[in-house]
């Protein structure tokens, strides 16, 4: 069930964020997204009922177990790696999926 659900908030939100309330590494790629002007849908798994399910089907479906967990127009983008931080990269994808 918590795969289904998964891919349905990606499919349906341009950019999503799984996130945990307490991991400092979700609060630095959130910050990113507003200080580009982008709101994505956030997840915050360590408050959802069903959050470890979510993680455990996230780790199944992309092979990412941590958070954060980024999608940018359906497409897993990873997490708090070098790609997440090079801001052109990240600029150029979120113009090419006509979200900015």
């Amino acid at each position: 069930m918590a795969l289904p659900k998964a891919k349905e908030i990606v499919s349906s939100n341009p950019v999503v964020v799984f996130s945990k309330t307490y991991c400092p590494f979700c609060v630095q790629v959130k910050q990113l997204f507003t200080q580009l002007g982008v709101t994505p849908k956030t997840i915050e798994l360590d408050t959802e009922s069903d959050g470890s399910e979510i993680q455990s089907a996230l780790a199944e479906w992309t092979g990412q177990r941590t958070v954060p967990n980024v999608f940018i127009g359906g497409n897993h983008i990873g997490g708090c790696d070098g790609k997440i931080y090079n801001l052109s990269w990240i600029l150029i994808y979120l113009q090419t999926h006509t979200i900015l």
